[in-house]
């Protein structure tokens, strides 16, 4: 499992560096059609503090764009006092804890790190699952914030959202300026720019699925490793996998922190998912019981 963890850092170091050298080659494009240079420095200098600032304000604004609302122990004991008693079990600091009020069971985990970590559930999650299966669904999420999954999300949520900024500007700077410089725009330059903004999003998607995918696994396994009950994550799974109501309030910027996908099913979506098949998730713990 350790080696696992140090690979996907490795992966997730790849992923981060390639998305800064996607933004700077975004970047040189615009300065070259334009012959302006400063629109590379700036538009580089911008997506850098456009992606800090998302990442330093990331948790509040994913529980915002949620609708999720902090417990406490005395509003709701039974969730408090499961994620209580992983934070002791894990030694981990204990995160603040949240609730979503939409009938789609699901949960997620944000924050920086262990110390400015969140944890929320949706009140289907919590009328459906038992106590057991509640628990390990709630391992696997502080399992995100053990192995620091929730700074990479925050990282590639930030990024992801630079890239989007880019592409919408991108299609807004080919309109007006094609308006403005009526004879002196390029027609190869206009494609390549439309080529760049329908791309770029698609590029992104890609990365934070393969970002994704690897530490849904992960988080499974480490949660069966916390509570040393497989069947409690595998019937957790099972129940996810018979309920599949999308989440009222859907955003694909925070798709990826949800433990199950929470947006409508497609075949779009599910060609784009930031969470491999539940089926799947269950058929790796059923085959590592013996291991675990």
């Amino acid at each position: 499992m350790y080696k696992q963890i140090a690979e996907n850092k490795r992966r997730t170091i790849f992923i981060i560096l390639g998305f800064v050298v996607m933004v700077g080659a975004i970047a040189g494009v615009f300065a070259y059609l334009y012959r302006d240079p400063w629109i590379a420095v700036w538009t580089v200098v911008v997506s850098v503090i456009y992606a800090l600032v998302q990442y330093c304000c990331a948790g509040s604004i994913a529980m915002a764009m949620t609708g999720a609302r902090e417990v406490t122990k005395k509003d709701n004991p039974r969730l408090y006092n499961i994620v209580e008693n992983l934070s002791i079990t894990t030694g981990l600091p204990m995160p603040k804890v949240y609730v979503i009020d939409d009938k789609a069971p699901n949960a997620f985990a944000t924050g920086r790190d262990p110390k400015h970590a969140a944890v929320a559930a949706t009140t289907g999650l919590l009328d459906i699952m038992n106590d057991k299966e509640l628990t390990a669904v709630m391992a696997h999420e502080m399992s995100h914030v053990k192995n620091y999954d929730i700074r990479v999300s925050m990282i590639v949520f930030g990024l992801v959202c630079v890239v989007g900024l880019i592409s919408d500007f991108g299609f807004r700077f080919m309109y007006y300026g094609n308006r403005r410089r009526d004879n002196e725009g390029s027609p190869v330059g206009y494609v390549l720019i439309l080529i760049v903004a329908i791309l770029s999003p698609i590029v992104a998607s890609i990365a934070q699925m393969a970002v994704s995918r690897q530490r849904e696994y992960l988080a499974d396994a480490s949660a069966v490793n916390i509570t040393r009950y497989p069947e409690g994550m595998i019937d957790a799974l099972k129940k996810l996998q018979s309920h599949t109501q999308p989440m009222k309030s859907q955003n694909i910027a925070t798709e990826a922190m949800y433990i199950n996908n929470p947006l409508r099913k497609g075949l779009f979506s599910n060609l784009f998912s930031s969470h491999p098949p539940i089926e799947k998730r269950i058929e790796r713990l059923e085959h590592g019981k013996q291991t675990f």
